[in-house]
């Protein structure tokens, strides 16, 4: 096996499923800190947590070759008062938490990465934004982006490498975004969101899971990396490559004014649909990473090949 223990906190969501099935073949051991427990299967083990305070589960942690922290309240909801603590707390308090517990282990992973967001940048129309030249945004979801990365790099252990991953919107099969885009398609509501001249920065499942497997290998790699595929979209390219390979001739736009009301109801905030994600992996791609899903005609064709 190529590695012999792996923790995943907060593993029990979308990605965390993904990067548990991809290393699954090729690591003795995944240990998945959740807090609901749930079935072993096969090599895939979970551990109860309430991301806040240290437990029995300290006891397995160490000793392994890497540790993914996917903790972090979905952001899809309005922005309260209530939401907003929530969403601040479940990120920082998990990622404090690990830091303290890696601070003293004899025996620590010899990589920590935190799956960080793309949306720190601003919202940007005119050029991509890399690791080295990109332009932190405004905003409670910049804000929250950079809490958690100032919390997250502020303790070390000099045996561990740390990346703050920024990733970009999750596309696959099973949940996340593809299915409730592929939803809007099938009833004709599939047109442009606003303008439709918003960017989209996107990576395709696989290459998400390979791409963290790459960095556990390139020790020469650390601190803030983006993690998107190379080729953003506008919204309205997007949604034409969905209805394309869905074979949808026709898809109705949403205005802004109509996605404000709609996101109101709905209990969201339209500054998901309509900020200008253009994000460039920079140091994946000058370190030699290949994206099996570089253009999203690939990627939406793949994914719509597998759905079940």
């Amino acid at each position: 096996m190529k590695y012999k223990k792996i923790i995943l906190a907060g593993g029990n969501g979308y990605l965390g499923s993904v990067l548990a099935k991809h290393f699954s073949s090729i690591a003795d051991e995944i240990i998945i800190l959740a807090r609901k427990a749930r079935a072993d299967e096969g090599n895939i083990k979970s551990l109860v947590w309430d991301g806040k305070t240290e437990d029995r589960w300290v006891e397995n942690i160490g000793d392994a070759d890497l540790w993914v922290n996917l903790c972090g309240k979905n952001v899809n909801c309005r922005y309260t008062k209530k939401n907003k603590e929530e969403i601040i707390n479940s990120r920082v308090l998990p990622t404090k938490l690990l830091n303290n517990i890696l601070e003293r282990l004899d025996n620590p992973p010899k990589l920590f990465i935190n799956i960080t967001s793309a949306t720190i940048y601003r919202h940007a129309e005119d050029k991509p934004q890399d690791e080295l030249t990109g332009a932190v945004g405004y905003g409670f979801s910049i804000d929250v982006c950079q809490i958690w990365e100032k919390t997250f790099f502020e303790t070390t252990n000099p045996k561990t490498r740390k990346i703050a991953l920024r990733m970009g919107i999750v596309m696959g099969r099973n949940d996340g975004a593809f299915p409730r885009l592929l939803n809007l398609v099938k009833v004709g509501m599939g047109g442009k969101q606003g303008d439709g001249e918003q960017y989209v920065s996107w990576i395709h499942e696989q290459d998400a899971a390979q791409s963290i497997e790459w960095l556990t290998d390139h020790t020469e790699i650390e601190g803030a990396v983006n993690c998107t595929a190379p080729n953003a979209v506008k919204n309205t390219e997007m949604m034409k490559i969905l209805r394309t390979a869905y074979g949808m001739p026709f898809g109705l736009p949403a205005p802004a004014w109509l996605l404000e009301i709609g996101a109101k109801i709905i209990g969201t905030e339209t500054e998901l649909i309509l900020k200008s994600r253009w994000v460039k992996p920079a140091i994946l791609l000058d370190s030699g990473f290949k994206f099996q899903y570089g253009q999203m005609e690939e990627a939406f064709h793949d994914i719509l090949s597998l759905r079940v």
